[in-house]
């Protein structure tokens, strides 16, 4: 049987020099690891036409990274405590730059998922790197003051950030660049990380064999499912049925998990824990926002990509959301507290409905400059609500010991990595299953026989007369014109239905929110005063 985790080692905060030295390693962490991922979702259509093969072909590239970054950080804890801190940071800093020099010589779709898969299991340690190497210099205070929500900010900027510097980086060279900017920051990682060295914990012989099979049985049923929701709209679910089987397995291997770990003395995951009222409402909290933060992940840059929208013309706004989730990590460290969680995530959900709310009036003329307001709004948002919500969870967790840090973190991550790949699923579902019902009414109404659409049919082809001689030809043409109009505003309408249900999420959460903050504050003043102890 293996001891539990020893309490966390207070080590003395740095000086200054050095605690800003540790603080940039973190952001040049954080910022490897959120690039990395970015790259691969902001540009599948540009790796598809690089590799010559098809946009869905090249959606398995964003299912074989997501696999390891959901399953494995389960292990990573574990083997953290158990091997130390330096070895497993150095170890888990050559195997990322070893993947990022194997993916400039990407040839082929094989050999593209097979680097894919590695590369999410490389980046898995960043993350819980960058975060460390951000609280490594602070003093027990400021660790979760300023050292949470800074790590957090540039942890979440990187993504968005990628779709920023793409454009510039792909020109006219395919993603050779892109590659390389990767194993640039890679490489500087790889130097901060020899160079400034995490300071020792002791090390405990925590891993079991049992671990690896509780690890099996979870990393099977992330995987189903991660694959399940990203290829489920590309295929539209029922069209596949290998899709149903996939899913239905995870959720058997899940099951299974949870037998194993119910019935172990000292298991990974503690589910009695996790199956407590509190840790239930905190981990529907997060998956919730993580879904309704889809709208800014897969709703907007995909609308714009439909309506035509170039990669370039969208920098501005992308640069936008990167500034306001870094002012977002600002105002955390000015005003977080335990006792305000639950005022700042009523303001961030308030917030996402504002923006969602604007967001739902686009047109088919709407352009990226006309949705800064809104898209930063959500940005910021996002950065009121992830870090104070973590706060709470690892104030619950260490109060209870730190053998529950594990159980915590993987709530967090699989909330976070699962929510947002579950999260884009259903958004595109919605959207397709929108703009077909939209689509189906636009057409009923353009018969051919009806005096307006006859009318345009005719302007068309009277615009078309230069290029197009043949008068037959032409009306095809014009037809054909048309129906590329109705097919766009149908997708636009359709977005704007799923924006307008974000608004309406994010309203009845905060609506649910008001009232849990008004029972606790009405449970508080029924509570009778303690009285004083006046035994002399």
């Amino acid at each position: 049987m293996s001891q539990a985790p020893a309490a966390p080692v207070a080590h003395p905060p740095l000086p200054l020099p050095q605690a800003l030295a540790y603080m940039g390693a973190s952001v040049v962490l954080a910022l490897s690891q959120g690039l990395g991922q970015g790259f691969v979702s902001a540009n599948i259509p540009q790796t598809a036409g690089d590799l010559g093969i098809t946009t869905t072909q090249a959606s398995w590239l964003m299912a074989a990274y997501m696999i390891p970054r959901a399953s494995l950080p389960l292990l990573l804890i574990k083997i953290r405590t158990q091997y130390g801190l330096r070895r497993f940071a150095e170890v888990g800093i050559i195997a990322y730059v070893v993947v990022a020099f194997a993916s400039v010589w990407i040839s082929d779709f094989r050999s593209a998922v097979v680097v894919q898969t590695l590369s999410g299991a490389a980046a898995a340690p960043l993350s819980t790197l960058a975060f460390m190497y951000m609280l490594e210099p602070l003093s027990p205070q400021w660790k979760m003051r300023l050292g949470l929500p800074a790590a957090m900010a540039v942890m979440m900027a990187g993504p968005t950030l990628a779709r920023v510097v793409s454009p510039a980086l792909i020109g006219d060279g395919g993603l050779t660049w892109v590659h390389l900017t990767a194993l640039g920051m890679a490489m500087v990682s790889l130097m901060l990380v020899f160079r400034l060295p995490l300071r020792p914990v002791p090390h405990m012989k925590v891993i079991q064999p049992l671990d690896f099979l509780s690890f099996l049985l979870i990393g099977v049923g992330f995987a189903g499912l991660t694959i399940g929701f990203v290829m489920g709209p590309i295929h539209y679910w029922s069209d596949a049925p290998w899709i149903g089987v996939l899913l239905a397995v995870s959720v058997a291997a899940l099951a299974m998990a949870v037998a194993v770990e119910l019935n172990r003395a000292a298991p990974l995951l503690d589910i009695r824990w996790l199956a407590s009222p509190a840790m239930l409402h905190l981990t529907a909290t997060l998956f919730l926002f993580r879904l309704i933060l889809s709208e800014q992940s897969a709703g907007a840059p995909r609308m714009f990509q439909m309506l035509g929208v170039a990669p370039a013309q969208m920098t501005g706004l992308f640069a936008i959301i990167v500034g306001a989730s870094l002012l977002g990590g600002l105002a955390c460290v000015a005003w977080i507290r335990p006792d305000r969680v639950p005022v700042l995530h009523l303001a961030a959900l308030l917030l996402i409905a504002l923006g969602a709310f604007m967001d739902a009036h686009s047109t088919v003329d709407t352009r990226p400059e006309q949705m800064i307001v809104s898209q930063a709004l959500i940005g910021f948002a996002g950065m009121l609500f992830l870090p104070p919500a973590m706060m709470a969870g690892l104030v619950s967790a260490l109060a209870r010991g730190p053998q529950y840090l594990l159980s915590f973190v993987i709530v967090f991550i699989s909330t976070q990595s699962l929510g947002g790949v579950l999260g884009s699923g259903l958004f595109t579902t919605l959207i397709n299953h929108r703009q077909a019902a939209h689509y189906a009414t636009l057409t009923e109404q353009l018969a051919a026989t009806d005096a307006p659409t006859a009318q345009a049919i005719t302007g068309r082809m009277a615009a078309l007369a230069s290029q197009i001689p043949d008068a037959a030809t032409r009306r095809l043409q014009a037809v054909g014109q048309i129906a590329q109009d109705a097919s766009a505003q149908a997708t636009v309408m359709a977005y704007n239905d799923a924006y307008l249900l974000t608004a309406g999420i994010a309203l009845a959460a905060a609506a649910a929110l008001i009232l849990h903050m008004l029972r606790d504050r009405l449970a508080l003043r029924m509570t009778p005063p303690t009285e004083p102890d006046t035994t002399p």
